[in-house]
Parts: C-alpha cells; sequence; structure tokens
C-alpha cells in the first residue's frame, strides 16, 4: 500500500478508538459544529464543487449527472441541516440489545459498540460525503471516504471544512478522512485494508457493487441495485393500482427504489392494463412489455434483459401472469431483492405474498419509493443492503454498530 494511504488509514484507526467510549453529548456537539461550518464555508465549498461542473462538461457528462453533482447555498444548507437532524436522533452505542441474570448469578448483557473503522466507496453526489461521515460519527465510527472522480474537488473541500470543524471538539479530527487519489488503484487500497478497515460499503451502481463485493479482502456490507416489482393481484384495487404503480415508477425514476417491473394478474388485466398503460404513457413511462401486455396498448417488445434491469429511467418491463405463485416466481428468478409490492384487497393474497418473496422490504398496497431510511423514520441511511447479514434494507445508525458480551460476577469460577 502507499504511504499516502497508509497515513490516512491509520490515522483513522487511531481516531477510532478515541472516537468509541465517547458518550452522546460531545458527538452531537461536534455535528452541530460540522454544520454551522459547512454553511459558514459555503462559499467555499461551492468554489470548489464549480471546478467539479466545468470538468464533468468537458467531459460530456449528461446534465442529469451534472444536476446530481451540482452544490449551491440551498444544497449546502439542506446538507448542514440533515447532520442536525442526525446528531438529534438516539446514539445506539451502548444501548443493551437483551441481557438478564444466569441461573448462577452471573449478569449478562449484549451491548451495541462502534464497528470501528468503516470505509465507504461511492459515486456520484457529494452530499453522501457529509451523510456519511456524520452517520458514522454519531455511531461512534471513524470513516474513510472514497468518492468518485468527478466530485473530487468538492469531497476536498467538503472532509477538510469537516475536519477543520472537529479540531475544536471533543471528537478527534481523524475520524474523516478521504482516501488519497483519484485513480481506481486507490479504491483497491481501501478494498486491500483488511485489518485497518473493519467493514467496506460500496454504495453506487451494479458494476461499483460487484467489483468492491469480488475485489475485497475486507468485510464487504453489499448494497444492492433495485430490480423492484409491482404485482398487481387478481384481487386488486384499480384505482389504488394505477396511483401506485405511477408514483413506484414515474415519481423518481432514477432511484434504487423505483420500480421496473410490472405483473399484473391475467384476472385483472381487462380493467387494469389499459388504464395504467394510458397513464404510464400520459406520465413518459416507455414499457417494455411481452405479447399479452401489447394486445391492451403500443409496448416495446420485452427481452428477457429487460426483466434483469435496473432502468433507472422511464422504463418499466411488464409481464402478465396467470397466479401469484407465478408472480413470486418471475420476483424470485429476475429481483434483486431490494423491494417488491403487492396490490390487492385479499388479506390471504397479501399475506402469502409478504411470506413467499424475499426480499429486503415487501410492500402491501403502498408504493416501492417508501424503503428509505428517513421515510422508516430513521432520520437517514448509509444505504440499502439486500444482503442477509448482519444489515438488511435501510441501514441506520443500529446497523453501523456490532455489540460485545458483557458478563459480571462477584468472584464467578467455572467448574465443569
Amino acid at each position: 500500500m502507499s504511504e499516502d494511504f497508509l497515513k490516512v488509514a491509520r490515522a483513522a484507526r487511531e481516531a477510532a478508538a478515541e472516537l468509541a467510549p465517547l458518550p452522546r453529548a460531545p458527538k452531537d456537539r461536534a455535528l452541530r459544529a460540522v454544520a454551522d461550518a459547512l454553511v459558514v464555508h459555503s462559499a467555499e465549498i461551492v468554489a470548489a464543487n464549480a471546478e467539479d461542473v466545468e470538468r464533468a462538461r468537458e467531459q460530456g457528462i449528461s446534465e442529469a449527472m451534472i444536476d446530481r453533482l451540482r452544490l449551491d447555498a440551498a444544497r449546502i444548507e439542506a446538507i448542514a441541516e440533515a447532520v442536525r437532524q442526525v446528531a438529534d436522533l438516539p446514539d445506539p452505542v451502548g444501548e443493551v440489545v437483551r441481557g438478564g441474570t444466569l441461573p448462577n448469578g452471573l449478569e449478562l448483557r449484549q451491548l451495541r459498540v462502534p464497528l470501528g473503522v468503516i470505509g465507504i466507496i461511492y459515486e456520484g453526489r457529494p452530499n453522501v460525503t457529509v451523510d456519511a461521515a456524520a452517520l458514522c460519527l454519531k455511531s461512534g465510527n471513524a470513516v474513510l471516504l472514497r468518492g468518485s472522480s468527478s466530485a473530487f474537488s468538492s469531497n476536498t473541500a467538503l472532509v477538510r471544512i469537516m475536519q477543520d470543524a472537529l479540531a475544536a471538539t471533543e471528537v478527534p479530527s481523524g475520524a474523516v478522512q478521504l482516501v488519497p487519489g483519484q485513480t481506481r488503484e486507490s479504491a483497491k487500497e481501501l478494498m486491500r485494508a483488511r485489518g485497518l478497515v473493519d467493514v467496506l460499503i460500496p454504495r453506487g451502481g451494479a458494476s461499483l457493487i460487484n467489483s468492491v463485493v469480488e475485489e475485497s479482502t475486507v468485510p464487504v456490507i453489499e448494497t444492492g441495485v433495485g430490480n423492484c416489482h409491482v404485482y398487481v393481484d387478481a384481487d386488486a384495487d384499480v384505482d389504488l393500482a394505477v396511483d401506485i404503480l405511477i408514483n413506484a415508477k414515474a415519481q423518481r425514476p432514477s432511484v434504487c427504489n423505483a420500480a421496473e417491473t410490472l405483473l399484473v394478474h391475467a384476472a385483472v388485466a381487462d380493467e387494469f392494463l389499459p388504464r395504467a398503460l394510458d397513464s404510464l404513457a400520459a406520465h413518459g413511462v416507455t414499457v417494455h412489455g411481452d405479447d399479452r401486455i401489447a394486445h391492451y396498448g403500443e409496448v416495446v417488445p420485452v427481452t428477457e434483459g429487460d426483466f434483469y434491469a435496473e432502468y433507472l429511467s422511464l422504463d418499466l418491463a411488464a409481464a402478465v401472469v396467470d397466479s401469484l405463485e407465478e408472480a413470486v416466481t418471475h420476483i424470485r428468478t429476475y429481483g434483486s431483492g431490494h423491494t417488491d409490492a403487492i396490490v390487492t384487497r385479499s388479506q390471504q393474497a397479501a399475506r402469502r405474498f409478504v411470506s413467499l418473496v424475499d426480499s429486503a422490504a415487501v410492500a402491501v398496497n403502498a408504493s416501492t419509493r417508501f424503503t428509505d431510511g428517513g421515510q422508516f423514520g430513521f432520520g437517514a441511511e448509509i444505504g440499502i443492503s439486500t444482503q442477509k447479514l448482519h444489515a438488511r434494507g435501510p441501514m441506520g445508525l443500529p446497523e453501523l454498530t456490532s455489540t460485545k458480551w458483557v458478563y459480571t460476577g462477584e468472584g464467578h469460577l467455572r467448574t465443569s
């Protein structure tokens, strides 16, 4: 590993040891100091961000992506407010997960503790730099941030401002570090930093996530792509189903909890699909449909690849199915395990769908768009995990902790 990387990784390791035992109050004061500093230095951040935006335009990056990259005074204020909201959240560290007194008199407790040093590899938006740092600090963790090269100037300024703000608090400024370098090799150094980094969280598209999962020697919490489904059951309220579908697909199509596939029970197709296709067209959605969907309106012929796709655009794969079980089989075959929804008036169908669909979140008569830490009342999230170990679904503060067992006796000795 390069000396530059080892320097920041070791600094984060030392800071993590200092940060872990701190109670809530100094962490909250530090977060509020960070929020204030972001606002005070807003002009500096905007100037750095302008360099990134200009470079993105020179590289021909789309205006939609540039908009995700861009920062202005209002966006910086919103980022700062998000940090203040994290400060207001309960501190998970020290929470007793379970415990009691054993028959032999030993008092046993399982306590939440910080993970240690968290590495985060992410794409695009520089607001993630601050969000991730705030969540890690609140949960008692140091963080190594490796954002995309497209936001390098913005991220450099943001980390420097956060470190300067922390220097005047009880939280060590080394707890927030930017991984040096903009090449792929710098990301690989973070992936290989086993022993210096306790866990790695990738946040971005499928290629980034797969690369980190396949190449990392550091344990990975896998955030997943969102090939989310809306299944309209035979006993669906058609008005409700149309509203849920449009919200799930068109309200914000570029996010991981937007719907990418529509499945319609044949028994409700005649009533539902003409209205649904008209409404989707009115919202600019291109439907990639099978022959049974095409019977009801103009569609693009669907391919098997479409059913695997996370479009992140105004595109939707669609098929007619003959049973709830066929819908579940389709979801198991093509889905990503993120969020899948059923629209039905049948409690029996809803219960069966929930029991059979193995996803991080299952929605009943609600849009897939609610799979979000803020919407779930967590205040914020570090990402949405589609794995099954430790954390699953929106990852808030508790998911950024591990546990330790503490047992207390009065000279207890084991004799067998």
